[in-house]
């Protein structure tokens, strides 16, 4: 399943004519300072798809459905592209359209797990063979909830590296 986010701003009647990214209207406040409440306030710009691209991935977990994100509609904005990309795979996306040659190495590189958290990913399941019990792993605290995230993790490294050589490098991994 995809999320579109242009089709759902239209059904929803949001005021926005933008595809994907986010909004420099949609922002949350700091509170005023008490000693000077007339000083500037921190405003920061919030994401207004995380909520129903969660939906989403709930929905496709719950199912055996596969969540992709949809298109990212600012060619231009690389670097919004790929915090936007990377916010869909931190919900569980496993992938997003591309619209352009310039954002398929963005998620290709997204999308594809740190070779830093696999190996972690790695260790806790040689720690935790049987994904049971409680182990301290550099100084925090793993479990059966960990193991499982680790799973989803090595197993994800495992197929891209039959795919990519060069993420099986990276992964430690063997090719295919």
């Amino acid at each position: 399943m995809s999320f579109g986010p242009a089709d759902l701003a239209a059904s929803r009647r949001m005021k926005t004519t933008r595809v994907g990214g986010g909004h420099p209207g949609y922002r949350t406040i700091a509170d005023p300072d008490p000693s000077d409440p007339d000083a500037p306030r921190e405003s920061y710009q919030q994401d207004q798809w995380h909520y129903s691209i969660a939906r989403m991935v709930d929905a496709c977990t719950g199912n055996g459905i596969l969540p992709f994100y949809g298109p990212f509609g600012d060619i231009k904005d690389v670097l919004g592209c790929e915090a936007q990309f990377r916010s869909a795979f931190l919900l569980g996306c496993v992938g997003a359209w591309s619209l352009h040659p310039v954002q398929i190495g963005i998620a290709k590189k997204v999308f594809s797990p740190d070779p830093d958290e696999v190996a972690f990913a790695k260790r806790v399941i040689e720690a935790i063979p049987d994904g049971r019990g409680v182990h301290m792993i550099d100084g925090k605290m793993q479990d059966d909830a960990t193991w499982k995230q680790c799973r989803v993790m090595v197993d994800l490294a495992e197929m891209l590296a039959r795919k990519d050589p060069e993420l099986a490098e990276a992964y430690g991994l063997q090719p295919a």
